[in-house]
Parts: C-alpha cells; sequence; structure tokens
C-alpha cells in the first residue's frame, strides 16, 4: 500500500491515547515516535508486512479515534489499532482499597495497557538500556536510528523506522561503539536478532511463556524481558526486576520503607498478582516519590574508550 489508508474507531471505554502510547517513545527526541500540536501521535513501525507509519488522534468529544496509516506496513497497523490501545486490557482486574492509589486508577482511567505485537521493537532499545542512564540509552537509539533506520513512509519527514533484524546483526562494531553502545550490550542485540522469528512468537504467548523465550538468550535477563513485554504483550504482571528506581519506590509507596531490595518489592507487590506491573505504572500517579540520597548515577560515555 503507497498511498493513505485510513480508519475510524470507537473504544467504547474511557481512553487517554497519547498516554496509553506514551510507554512506546524512547525519549522525547526519538526518531520512531512523534507528537504534533493537534494531539496526534505518530509511530514509525517495522511489521509482519513492511514498515509503516501510523498516526493517531483522538476525538474526546465524539468518542471516537482517528487513524491514518502509510507504507506497506500501514493496513496491519490499522487492523491491530484496537489492540495497541487496550482495547485487550482489563484494568478493571485491579481491585484496590480506598486510598491513594485507587484514587489514581480513578483520575487514569483512560490510561491502558499498549501492545504493540512487535517484540525486537521494544527488546532492542531495552538491551541500550542496561545499565546506563536513560539519556545514554536514548542518545544511543536516536544516533542508530538517525545513521541506519529506514525513511518512515508518507509525510512523516525526519521520522525513522528502526532497523531490520538483518541490519542490526550486519552493524560494524565501531558503529556500535560511536553510538556509544559498549561490546556486552551490542553483542546482546546481535544474538537477539540472530534469533528474532522465534523471539517474535513470545508475542502470541502467556507471562511465563514470553518470559522464558526471551531471557533464553544470554544478556537478556528478567528486566529486560520485563520491560520488552510490557510494550510488545501488554503485560499486566511483568515487573521490571533489577530496576535503579522502581524498589524504592514501591516500598516507600508500599510500606513507607525509604529504601527496599527486589525480594522486599516482589513481596509488597505479591498481593497484586496478576497486575503488578499495573500498579507500578499506577505509582507515579498518587504524587509519592521515596526519598533521594547521595549523588545520582554518572553517565559513562563509551564513545571515548
Amino acid at each position: 500500500m503507497t498511498g493513505e489508508a485510513v480508519r475510524r474507531w470507537r473504544p467504547g471505554f474511557p481512553l487517554d491515547a497519547a498516554r496509553t502510547l506514551l510507554p512506546l517513545r524512547r525519549g522525547p527526541a526519538d526518531p520512531a515516535y512523534r507528537t504534533t500540536g493537534d494531539g496526534a501521535v505518530w509511530r514509525a513501525s517495522r511489521t509482519p508486512a513492511g514498515v509503516g507509519t501510523l498516526r493517531v488522534l483522538a476525538r474526546p468529544a465524539e468518542g471516537t479515534v482517528e487513524a491514518s496509516a502509510w507504507g506497506p506496513g500501514a493496513q496491519w497497523l490499522l487492523d491491530r489499532l484496537p489492540v495497541l490501545l487496550g482495547a485487550e486490557d482489563d484494568p478493571a482486574g485491579l481491585l484496590l482499597p480506598p486510598g491513594p492509589l485507587r484514587d489514581a486508577q480513578r483520575r487514569t482511567a483512560g490510561v491502558r495497557l499498549t501492545r504493540t505485537g512487535l517484540v525486537l521493537e521494544s527488546l532492542v532499545p531495552a538491551i541500550l538500556e542496561q545499565k546506563v542512564t536513560t539519556d545514554e540509552a536514548y542518545r544511543s537509539w536516536r544516533t542508530l536510528l538517525r545513521d541506519f533506520g529506514t525513511p518512515a513512509p508518507g509525510p512523516a519527514e525526519g521520522m525513522r523506522v528502526s532497523p531490520s533484524a538483518r541490519e542490526w546483526a550486519l552493524l560494524p562494531s565501531w558503529e556500535w561503539h560511536r553510538a556509544g553502545v559498549d561490546p556486552k550490550r551490542s553483542a546482546t542485540v546481535v544474538r537477539a536478532v540472530r534469533l528474532a522469528p522465534r523471539l517474535e512468537e513470545a508475542a502470541a504467548m502467556g507471562h511465563t511463556e514470553a518470559f522464558a523465550r526471551l531471557t533464553a538468550v544470554p544478556g537478556i535477563g528478567v528486566w529486560t524481558a520485563a520491560e520488552t513485554l510490557q510494550r510488545s504483550n501488554g503485560d499486566p504482571d511483568a515487573v521490571s526486576v533489577g530496576d535503579y528506581h522502581l524498589p524504592n519506590l514501591v516500598g516507600w509507596a508500599l510500606a513507607g520503607r525509604p529504601r527496599s531490595d527486589d525480594a522486599q518489592m516482589l513481596a509488597l507487590l505479591e498481593p497484586y498478582r496478576p497486575h503488578r506491573h499495573r500498579l507500578c505504572r499506577l505509582l507515579p500517579a498518587t504524587g509519592t516519590h521515596a526519598p533521594r540520597y547521595g549523588p545520582r548515577l554518572t553517565p559513562n560515555d563509551h564513545r571515548g574508550r
């Protein structure tokens, strides 16, 4: 499909499309994600049908969502629009007692868990975010997409679709280095993309099977798998174990404890299974923040090494 394809969809439930899609953005200058002044969200993706650009514009007064798409993957993107915007999500499954968490749940009733159905699209940037600051990872993602991504179809000037599995695998070591990606992370990406067909199958798997499929790849741990499956599968129970900030946030919000480790965090989250990730997403909306002690994580620039 070379021209513009369109779809109008009526969700039938409260929907904040922009905030639902926000987890797919990798930093404020992500070449594959853009928001415009009219409130539209633009995404550039590599689908099973080919590359495609999707524009999503919610019209709350009408209770509809308008979508336009371009490129070979346009129809695939439009067909999956409801799933992308949380039509298969079940936020009502998380039952909370009266208090700040339930208040936050009510205020964010329109925020659903997105589900792209695309594993590699979320896996590669998650690997880039391993053990570095978000600013470092976002800079690497921008550099790699700008230099090696495919121009997004349609009127999305300057946007880029992430490289194909083969293109990722063929990137020379010096290009990874120039983008600020150390050899450990780049080797993990290469191992993963060489197994791309097997990993993409995880998009149709349940929680346990999908985690097992991803973490079977050396270099992909629980944190990376969770960050991927939260987006590709809309997994409401995928907890980012190993996160730098999350245990303290959970410990402070649920137990008033300024510092917690992963084991303590998981114990506090256990009563909320199978909605542990959904609960973690609610915590910032309560306005609570764990006390901060000591210096922040120092960025490392691998390009000069």
